[in-house]
């Protein structure tokens, strides 16, 4: 089955997409891809291979997010999160434990962005139900003091899931741990904030207008940006008069 994968991978792969691919992931000396190579397959040709294999076995799925070539892993990290909305409670909870166990290969953005919402968030929400907020605070927390930058951005990203219910709490409380306790420097980090606070605003923006109000001034510039992208004008011009860090 993981040949299957990947000669399906490499028959629509191009070496001049990789290029490009490369270079826009940051893959250079010192980047945050660095050392991350790529076959040149869009991500539409991936999903589609993805739904082919969706009976792939676990095993063999971290066997594909071992690869050193990102459309394995994120062809292994499609299948898993498909897998996961067929799942029961059961396998659900089997799933998440291994995406957790793998996290360290979760290692790109965009391998982030595809799947974390969808099996880390979407498992927390639901087991928040039941096992009340402090469960999920607690597994939220805990990657949100990883030093592997990745681990800090699937938290982030999990907090869509709460978002799109109407939860805010998460991400207001992971935006002041990780920029004022944690003190976070990373530009990737920073964006993501500040696009998960954009989401809030669209669900309720009194609160993301509230939350700026008190905090527009501590926020890094570029959080700023990102979170004030959707608001009027005149709104957009008096946040950003505030001397952001």
């Amino acid at each position: 089955m993981i040949q299957g994968i990947k000669k399906d991978l490499r028959r629509v792969a191009g070496k001049d997409k990789a290029k490009v691919l490369a270079g826009f992931f940051k893959t250079g000396k010192g980047e945050y891809g660095e050392g991350d190579k790529f076959l040149g397959v869009i991500v539409p040709e991936q999903r589609r291979i993805a739904k082919k294999y969706l009976a792939t076995p676990l095993p063999v799925l971290q066997k594909l997010l071992a690869s050193e070539y990102h459309e394995e892993r994120l062809t292994a990290l499609l299948i898993l999160v498909e897998q996961y909305k067929r799942a029961d409670d059961k396998n659900k909870k089997i799933i998440f434990n291994f995406y957790l166990k793998n996290i360290s290969r979760v290692n790109n953005w965009d391998l982030v962005d595809l799947s974390a919402p969808n099996i880390i968030g979407d498992y927390l929400f639901t087991l928040s139900k039941v096992e009340g907020l402090n469960y999920s605070k607690k597994i939220l927390l805990k990657l949100a003091k990883s030093k592997n930058l990745w681990s800090r951005r699937v938290v982030v990203l999990a907090t869509f899931t709460f978002i799109k219910n109407n939860q805010f709490r998460e991400i207001l409380d992971l935006t002041e741990f990780l920029i004022f306790k944690q003190k976070e420097k990373h530009d990737l980090l920073y964006k993501a904030l500040g696009w998960m606070l954009r989401e809030m605003g669209k669900h309720d923006l009194k609160v993301l207008e509230n939350f700026l109000n008190n905090q527009a001034s501590q926020l890094p510039r570029v959080t700023l940006r990102y979170a004030i992208e959707r608001l009027p004008e005149p709104k957009r011009k008096r946040y950003l008069a505030s001397p952001a860090l």
